[in-house]
């Protein structure tokens, strides 16, 4: 039976973390397209149980990794995510793993 994301230790998340890495740059070298983008996604995922949601602030706007000049305003947060709006507008509310967010300088 396989741990939560979040039962596991910070040791755990890290070997998870590098397997699931590795298992998506196999994806992305046989082409997996679909398999590759839900392994991302994972590791996102399980990146965020690393992180401490407090340093995320409500009504903050952050960047969106790995979708250059795209920006996140934080509604409010929700363990490890973050609901709120994307600055070009048009979409409802969304909900971000919070390790896709990074600080605007």
């Amino acid at each position: 039976m396989e741990k939560r994301y979040s039962e596991m230790s910070e040791y755990e998340l890290k070997q998870e973390i590098a397997q699931l890495t590795e298992k998506a740059r196999k994806a992305e070298q046989l082409g997996i397209v679909n398999e590759f983008a839900v392994l991302e996604r994972k590791i996102a995922m399980a990146r965020s149980y690393l992180l401490d949601p407090a340093s995320f602030k409500k009504g903050e706007i952050y960047e969106i990794e790995g979708d250059p000049g795209a920006y996140f305003k934080i509604d409010y947060i929700e363990g490890v995510f973050a609901w709120g709006y994307r600055i070009s507008g048009g979409k409802p509310i969304e909900a971000l793993p919070i390790s896709m967010l990074k600080e605007v300088k």
